[in-house]
């Protein structure tokens, strides 16, 4: 399975509004203990589109009273993990001692490093009420010289998102990372990246900023969107793949019936070689194989006991 980079013939003479390269649809599996998530990538032929390893949408669920599960206890190493929670709530573990509740509209940015354990469960109280669940979890790969640095962990609640409207009122942006609107997050990351959740009203548009070194993609997980500089037509649950150029057209024709949600997600290509098993993401066979010797000898840690 190959990675795709479409600005590998960009350069800044060809800087313009991007058009959509390719579309693709999100595929539905099971993740965790068992919840549903649709996974735009990793899939059969596209591995990972650079610097991102992976996209899962969790939900949306209605899980009945009892009926919520997590993903309990599992080791990471080589790249950073985002959790962003649009419904329910999650209890973060993990073996460096952090403990935390992400609730609707948190994020959670965390940088496995060089290894680290942890745990994505309901919290006691949304498992013994049930409730709607959703949310995502993005893999964002690490440059080699970053791959065994000491794992950290950020978080941002729901309030010191930065958030914008346009003058119209039609488009709603939260800033997770990167800019838009006239809003900059307030996240570090270890590469350049953009995170922008769009609401989108019927009749609303925005032109967007792209960097035009960064690859880019949109994700509608809600509603119907004309995307790019060809106002290409993409649905919930599809993945638009940006071409080049240094910014994008995001709308919604005024005929929809409902808002649309979307996804942006921009950022450095690292054009590294890509070496991943499971829960572990390196440059070479060698590195994974020694990943696997550390976690099983105890090196990442234990998630420490409840007190």
């Amino acid at each position: 399975m190959n990675a795709i980079n479409p600005l590998a013939s960009n350069t800044p003479a060809q800087a313009a509004q991007r058009r959509i390269a390719r579309v693709v649809q999100a595929i539905s599996t099971i993740e965790g203990g068992g919840f549903p998530v649709r996974r735009p990538f990793p899939i059969q032929g596209f591995s990972h589109f650079d610097p991102f390893l992976l996209i899962d949408h969790l939900g949306p669920v209605q899980w009945p009273a009892g009926g919520p599960i997590g993903a309990p206890d599992h080791p990471h190493r080589g790249f950073e993990t985002v959790t962003y929670v649009l419904a329910g709530e999650n209890e973060h573990r993990d073996s460096f001692g952090n403990a935390d509740v992400l609730r609707p509209g948190d994020v959670q940015w965390m940088t496995a490093g060089g290894g680290v354990i942890h745990s994505e469960m309901p919290t006691e109280r949304f498992h013994r009420e049930g409730g709607n669940q959703e949310g995502f979890q993005i893999w964002v790969n690490l440059p080699a010289v970053d791959k065994m640095m000491t794992p950290r962990y950020q978080t941002l609640r729901a309030s010191d998102i930065p958030q914008a409207t346009t003058a119209d009122g039609r488009v709603h942006v939260r800033v997770i990372a990167g800019e838009s609107l006239g809003k900059a997050a307030r996240i570090d990351t270890r590469v350049p990246i953009q995170m922008l959740h769009f609401t989108i009203q019927p009749g609303g548009e925005l032109l967007q900023s792209v960097p035009a070194e960064q690859s880019g993609l949109l994700y509608v997980f809600k509603g119907k969107a004309t995307l790019g500089s060809d106002q290409r037509e993409v649905g919930e649950g599809q993945a638009a793949l940006l071409g080049s150029g240094d910014s994008v057209k995001i709308g919604v024709s005024a005929d929809e019936s409902g808002p649309a949600e979307i996804l942006l997600l921009s950022g450095k290509p690292l054009n590294e070689p890509v070496a991943r098993y499971g829960p572990f993401v390196m440059n070479t066979r060698e590195e994974i194989e020694q990943a696997f010797r550390d976690y099983q000898s105890g090196r990442f840690g234990l998630i420490p006991p409840r007190t």
